[in-house]
C-alpha cells in the first residue's frame, strides 16, 4: 500500500513534475483533481491529459459546495470582521489534506503527493514537520503550518528539493515542452481580477446598505473624513483611501465593530510587539518561553528575528479585542487549552506543568520593528540551523 501514492493534480506544471518524479522513483500514481468552483475547468482536462500520458488512472473530486463553505464563506467572514484572511491556509488544512486523506483511504493509497516547494522531514522522537523548499523565491511552507502530523506523515513533496527553473528543465526533459513554459497560477484561483472589493460586493447580500460609511479618524481618535465601508481597506493600504491629508497616511487599524478606520504615518504601522491565536505546533510538541525564532507575519515578507511567549489569562483579558479581533471569536476560545500539560525541554525532557496559560494563544516580541502587522492573517515561527524548520504557526490578533 505504501508504493501506492494519491497524486493531486492541478493541471500545472508543478504537481504535473511532481508526478513525473514520482513515477520516476518506481511508485503507483491514482490522479485527483478536485473542481472548486465549475466542473468544466480547463485545469480538469489538463490533469486527465497528463495522468493519460504517463499512464495511470485519473478522478475528479467535486468540492464546489465543500470549498464555498469552508474557504470562501471564512473569506468574506473575515473581511466583513475587519481581518484580513489567507484562503491558502484554509483551503490546504480543511480541503486540500482533508479531503485527500479521505480519498486516499478510498483508493488504497497510503501518501498524499501534491507539488508544493516544501520539504517533509522528521525529528528522531518521531514528530514530523515542514521545511522550507531548497528555492527560497517559490518556498511554500508558510501556507503548510496548520497541517497535522497525520497529515505530514503521509504527505510526499517531490519538489520540495528543485528550484522552479530545474522543475521547468525536467519538464521540457521529459518532452512537455509547452509545459515547461507554463505560467504562474494566480494568488487567489476565486478572485480572478484580484479585486476583492468587488468580490465582496458581488456575493455579500445588500452589502453597500450594511457596510456603510464610516469615520477615518487618526491614532489620537480625531476625525478625519468618511471611509467607503471598513471590509475596503486593508492594514498598510495607501492609495485609494478618498482622502487628502497633505501627507502620505496609511491604514493603522481597522475597528469593525465601530466602524472606524484608523490612519496613521509610515511609523505608526511598527510595532514589535503582536499576539496570535489557534497556535499548531509542528517540529516540537511545545516551545519555551522566550525561545528565538524566526517569524514570518506574511507569505511575501522578510521574517524577523523574535522570541514568542505563552500567554497568561490575565494578560489575555488586557487586550483590546475591539479593536483587533472579534469578541465573540475570543470568547468562544478563552477557556479551551487553558491547562498547558508539559513544556517542552531542547533535551527532550518534558516536565508536567500545569499554569493558567492558554495554549492557544502566544505573544511574539521582535527584536526590530515591524511593519503592518494584519489580523487574519498567519504569522510562522522558524527554528533549527538558519530557521528553515517549521516550529508552529498561528492567526495574528
Amino acid at each position: 500500500m505504501k508504493n501506492k501514492i494519491l497524486m493531486a493534480m492541478s493541471g500545472g506544471i508543478d504537481s504535473s513534475v511532481a508526478a513525473i518524479e514520482l513515477r520516476r522513483q518506481g511508485y503507483e500514481l491514482k490522479g485527483v483533481t478536485f473542481t472548486q468552483l465549475t466542473l468544466d475547468s480547463p485545469a480538469v482536462a489538463d490533469a486527465r491529459k497528463m495522468a493519460d500520458d504517463m499512464g495511470f488512472e485519473h478522478h475528479t473530486l467535486d468540492m464546489r459546495r465543500e470549498f464555498h463553505d469552508s474557504v470562501i464563506c471564512n473569506f468574506i467572514d473575515e473581511y466583513l470582521h475587519g481581518r484580513t484572511p489567507n484562503p491558502c491556509v484554509q483551503c490546504n488544512s480543511n480541503i486540500k489534506w482533508g479531503m485527500l486523506q479521505k480519498f486516499a483511504d478510498e483508493m488504497g493509497c497510503f501518501y498524499i503527493a501534491t507539488g508544493h516547494y516544501a520539504q517533509i522531514e522528521c525529528t528522531p522522537e518521531g514528530r514530523y514537520f515542514i521545511r522550507k523548499g531548497a528555492d527560497e523565491h517559490k518556498d511554500q511552507s508558510y501556507f503548510l503550518w496548520r497541517l497535522t502530523q497525520e497529515n505530514l506523515s503521509r504527505t510526499l513533496f517531490p519538489l520540495g528539493k528543485y528550484t522552479k527553473t530545474e522543475v521547468r528543465q525536467i519538464a521540457l526533459d521529459n518532452g512537455y515542452e509547452q509545459l515547461s513554459k507554463k505560467g504562474e497560477s494566480q494568488e487567489i484561483c476565486f478572485i480572478p481580477d484580484n479585486d476583492y472589493r468587488n468580490f465582496l460586493r458581488t456575493n455579500v447580500p445588500n452589502y453597500d446598505k450594511k457596510y456603510k460609511k464610516g469615520d477615518f479618524i487618526d491614532i489620537n481618535g480625531k476625525v478625519l473624513g468618511k471611509h467607503q465601508g471598513f471590509p475596503n481597506y486593508t492594514i498598510g493600504q495607501r492609495k485609494g483611501l478618498g482622502i487628502a491629508l497633505g501627507e502620505p497616511m496609511y491604514v493603522v487599524r481597522i475597528d469593525a465593530e465601530k466602524n472606524q478606520v484608523v490612519l496613521g504615518r509610515k511609523e505608526d504601522l511598527l510595532t514589535k510587539t503582536c499576539y496570535a491565536r489557534d497556535l499548531n505546533m509542528m517540529k516540537f510538541p511545545d516551545f519555551i518561553d522566550g525561545q528565538t525564532v524566526m517569524a514570518k507575519v506574511r507569505y511575501k515578507s522578510r521574517p524577523g528575528l523574535a522570541h514568542i511567549y505563552h500567554v497568561d489569562e490575565s494578560e489575555l483579558q488586557t487586550l483590546n479585542v475591539g479593536t483587533r479581533h472579534a469578541v465573540s471569536d475570543i470568547s468562544d476560545t478563552l477557556h479551551v487549552g487553558t491547562q498547558r500539560a508539559a513544556s517542552y525541554d531542547p533535551q527532550g525532557q518534558n516536565t508536567i506543568q500545569p499554569s493558567t496559560l492558554n495554549s492557544q494563544f502566544v505573544r511574539i516580541v521582535f527584536e526590530n520593528d515591524i511593519e503592518s502587522i494584519t489580523p487574519g492573517q498567519s504569522v510562522v515561527f522558524y527554528c533549527g540551523d538558519n530557521y528553515t524548520d517549521v516550529l508552529a504557526g498561528a492567526i495574528l490578533l
